[in-house]
């Protein structure tokens, strides 16, 4: 894409709408850092007025351009008007109204105990910002990703520079265009383009980084972030599993886990990636999950409204040789003119297929038999440890083994994919998947350090516990002190 200069100076002052785009070349980077930082250090990002009103205007923004929204989303994944409502638009206009009834009480110091030594001390944590932060969001949610850390950033009163994915181009545009009408660009900027505006960023001294993606790119980030120590969080992944005990409602599962795995085609990093049935259970599970996809999408996907596209050819040539991975036992047409893949459902699938060895991305589920939760749990902690782990069963003491002998960012027990829409939840990957959490209160302290601040009064100072020299009150300060 052509490079595009920026002039942020006097950005304070600009009116709260204008029409301008805000993108950056490379050589533009360090100095739109720096003026972020200048703004940052003002202390104008501080106050919750500020923060209430940037976010009464980010809601604003969704709320007032839905139907942009929806037309960019269609056009980048086909994406049907209630799944943008459920996982972007009105998903994020609720995770704003969830900020803004608890940001008052989030940025309350919280009392900390002080040992009676210090009598008479106070002590406390206060969540101050960290400063200038980068959000690099990512094409299969390309207004959450990009968004949702950013409703965390300006709770915690930072500046914030976003560099959605050139991938969902239409959507990237359109958050470009109207973040710098809604939110104070002093504050906050949008950066368009692909790897080469990427990496330049990523040279540049940020306070904080937040990236969502693949594993291999998150070490790049991480790497980068490495040489000026900036803490990350990395959303990346993984292949999250949902274990189908024998004891499960079996047709409950089968629709609940359709639903995870081809809602946006499938291109969902909390989407379970494979199934493991107990033998016992498969035949019928693999019936309802059948039945469950006619009924979600009807005999001929390609004419459901409902049904998402792969965002682009090229992930289209990379998911469509996944389905020799198996035996294919539902779906399995496409058309790469249309970036079409049916909802596909593979058996007798190697632990060592194609299909198996990275997250799939993409509406292919390969469904695996398994003898009992021992080979269930061999099997998944034989690889990194997923994003999501999903237990459907009624054996309440069965899942719970099965949660306790495993590990993975987040789990849902009779359900998949839900738990990004519980505010109270902290989500984020362990390993592999990633590190870090947010939402609601996990992320504002995510973008917040938790600063100790000890207070200790002057009026009594014991010298003869704390001063040296110390040999000549040895035994009081053991009687204080004891070992």
């Amino acid at each position: 894409m052509a490079e595009a200069k920026i002039d942020l100076s006097g950005a304070e002052n600009l009116p709260k709408r204008t029409s301008a785009n805000v993108s950056a070349g490379a050589a533009d980077f360090p100095a739109l850092v720096a003026r972020h930082r200048e703004y940052f250090l003002s202390g104008a990002t501080r106050p919750v007025k500020w923060r209430k009103r940037q976010l009464v205007a980010l809601r604003s923004m969704m709320k007032e351009h839905a139907e942009e929204f929806y037309a960019a989303l269609w056009t980048d994944l086909r994406r049907s008007r209630i799944e943008a409502d459920w996982a972007d638009v009105k998903y994020m206009s609720s995770e704003i109204d969830y900020a803004l009834a608890h940001l008052s009480r989030w940025m309350k110091p919280l009392p900390a105990r002080t040992p009676l030594v210090m009598a008479p001390s106070r002590a406390e944590v206060r969540f101050e910002p960290h400063g200038v932060g980068l959000i690099i969001g990512t094409w299969n949610y390309p207004v959450m990703l990009a968004l949702s850390p950013l409703v965390s950033a300006i709770a915690a009163g930072n500046c914030a520079v976003i560099k959605p994915s050139e991938i969902s181009a239409s959507t990237a545009a359109l958050i470009a265009r109207l973040v710098p009408e809604y939110l104070d660009r002093g504050a906050v900027s949008v950066v368009l383009g692909g790897a080469q505006e990427t990496t330049a960023l990523l040279e540049q001294e940020w306070d904080h980084i937040f990236f969502t993606g693949s594993a291999a790119v998150g070490k790049i980030v991480m790497s980068a972030a490495a040489k000026r120590l900036t803490p990350v969080v990395l959303e990346l992944g993984g292949k999250s599993p949902a274990i189908v005990h024998s004891s499960a409602n079996l047709r409950v599962a089968a629709r609940r886990i359709a639903y995870g795995r081809w809602f946006n085609a499938g291109q969902t990093c909390t989407a379970p990636d494979y199934v493991l049935v107990f033998k016992d259970a498969a035949q019928k599970f693999l019936q309802y999950l059948k039945e469950a996809l006619v009924e979600f999408y009807g005999d001929d996907p390609r004419k459901s409204p409902d049904y998402a596209r792969i965002v682009s050819p090229q992930h289209f040539d990379r998911v469509l040789p996944l389905l020799e991975s198996g035996t294919i036992c539902h779906g399995g047409q496409h058309d790469r003119a249309e970036r079409f893949i049916a909802p596909t459902v593979l058996v007798n699938v190697p632990a060592d297929s194609p299909a198996m060895q990275e997250e799939i991305f993409g509406p292919v589920l390969p469904v695996i038999e398994v003898a009992d939760a021992r080979e269930a749990v061999e099997f998944v902690n034989a690889r990194p440890s997923p994003l999501g782990l999903y237990v459907f069963g009624e054996k309440r003491a069965a899942i719970r083994e099965i949660l306790r002998a495993t590990r993975s960012g987040s789990a849902v027990i009779n359900d998949c994919m839900l738990q990004p829409i519980v505010q109270d939840l902290p989500f984020g990957g362990v390993g592999n998947s990633g590190m870090g959490k947010y939402h609601g209160e996990w992320g504002f302290r995510t973008y917040s350090n938790a600063r100790g601040v000890l207070e200790h009064s002057t009026r009594l100072d014991f010298g003869a516990l704390r001063y040296p020299p110390y040999a000549r009150h040895r035994k009081l300060r053991d009687m204080v002190i004891p070992s």
